[in-house]
């Protein structure tokens, strides 16, 4: 764990990904249901405005994953669709699902994992590409939840690989993992070992990427604006500070103070600005543009994302898995996102964002942007859910259009919902596909790539 002070580089980062589509040619949304094709439909891609990705975003795609102009701009589009086919067919293929990763420069290529042979046909129905494989997600899901349970320093970073069907288990000294499965009596053959020379730490180091200040002293980087009521301020990593902690801003203002922290176990937290501050919709981006924010919908492994530091600027990556759980010198985090970006201490705190969507603060890793390394976040929508925030976004309320039903049920703009939740809205069901904080105009009858008609 780094922990920079006043006199040090620290800072936030700001990453951008987004889902891929399958085998060259993107995977379309799947089909309304009968009952609401008169309504208007969004694709998934109009739905996330990909689109309208900032020019600092693409130009860092193209520098990091190599990318042509044409690819940055077709991948965000093809990531979005890809997300939503891959989310519904999880919801329909249920205890089989093995998981889902994008493959192409463009984000071309989506596939399936499934341990059902019979499923392959409507897994390639919708354009992806279907692998047939032994162990199901929540098999190794679960075999890596007794792993996180009685893992120590010397196993710092477990994850499940969908590509591989594996479960893996990083150490940073021979025989650790080993003795990890051996304490409690996991399948060797669910595991593969991957040494590793460096450990993960925290990145010590109201627009997301801006520096503040704890104390004082120690420096984080704000991670997303929110607004809780008529109160002001922004998310950012548990590790930064406690409840209570005081903060000033980047100009060293003072600007609000910590009103909770999780770390370990999570590494979230959230900060009220007083009456000075007014949190807006952005991320800081290249030579300090703003970056919109539109939403927080979560995308799958091997998305593209990127961030801004203001320890080490934009850069951008992918992601290479999600529920990965870390040890650090303090304990253990779960449920953070692994990545392939760099960071340095003093990214802290800071944003990912993959396209305009907002996807977590950035909780710690290894390496740095000169030899490069591995980065870990913890999602944005736990924190939303955790103490009630509401995302900072752009765009305007659209207003209800002409033949909507009357609004009414429990959905509501707002709201954190996980794949899987259940709403009505306008007299009928629906069940979400994609993990995102609700808003107007997002409503369920017209967003297809995050919810699914019942």
């Amino acid at each position: 764990m780094l922990k920079r002070h006043a006199r040090a580089a620290c800072t936030a980062l700001a990453a951008a990904g987004l889902l891929l589509a399958a085998t060259g040619a993107v995977a379309t949304a799947a089909p309304a249901d009968s009952a609401d094709t008169a309504r208007p439909q969004k694709s998934a891609s109009a739905t996330l405005r990909t689109a309208d990705a900032p020019t600092e975003l693409l130009a860092a795609m193209q520098r990091d994953l190599g990318l042509t102009p044409t690819q940055a701009k077709t991948r965000l589009a093809h990531e979005a669709e890809a997300g939503a086919t891959a989310a519904r067919l999880q919801a329909r293929l249920g205890a089989a699902f093995a998981g889902a990763w994008l493959d192409g420069a463009d984000a071309g290529t989506l596939t399936v994992a499934t341990t059902r042979a019979a499923d392959a046909a409507s897994i390639r129905a919708t354009g992806a590409r279907a692998k047939l494989v032994s162990r199901s997600l929540a098999d190794l899901d679960t075999a890596k939840a007794a792993l996180d349970r009685a893992a120590t320093a010397g196993t710092p970073v477990r994850y499940v690989d969908p590509r591989g069907n594996t479960l893996v288990v990083e150490e940073t000294r021979p025989g650790a993992a080993k003795a990890l499965l051996a304490a409690t009596g996991t399948d060797a053959a669910l595991v593969t070992v991957v040494r590793t020379a460096e450990a993960p730490r925290p990145l010590y180091d109201l627009r997301g990427g801006d520096a503040y200040y704890m104390n004082g002293s120690g420096r984080c980087s704000v991670g997303f604006p929110i607004t809780k009521g008529t109160v002001n301020g922004f998310a950012t990593a548990g590790h930064c500070g406690r409840a209570g902690t005081t903060t000033s801003g980047f100009n060293q203002v003072a600007q609000g103070s910590f009103q909770a922290s999780v770390f370990p176990g999570n590494d979230m937290a959230w900060v009220a600005a007083n009456a000075n501050w007014s949190s807006i919709p952005y991320v800081k981006g290249s030579g300090g543009a703003n970056v919109q924010v539109t939403g927080s919908v979560l995308q799958p492994v091997g998305a593209s994302v990127c961030r801004s530091g203001s320890t080490t600027g934009w850069h951008c990556g992918t992601v290479q898995q999600h529920n990965t759980s870390v040890t650090y010198p303090e304990g253990t985090i779960s449920g953070v996102t692994r990545t392939t970006v760099c960071a340095e201490p003093g990214d802290s705190g800071g944003s990912y964002i993959s396209g305009s969507q907002a996807q977590g603060v950035t909780s710690g890793g290894s390496g740095n942007c000169s030899s490069g390394g591995t980065t870990f976040f913890q999602p944005l929508n736990p924190i939303l859910s955790a103490y009630g925030l509401t995302l900072k976004v752009t765009g305007t309320d659209p207003g209800p259009g002409p033949g909507d039903p009357e609004p009414g049920g429990t959905w509501k703009a707002g709201s954190v919902y996980a794949a899987g939740a259940t709403v009505t809205y306008g007299g009928a069901s629906y069940r979400c596909i994609q993990g995102h904080q609700a808003q107007t105009g997002w409503e369920p009858p017209v967003v297809p790539a995050l919810w699914q008609r019942l």
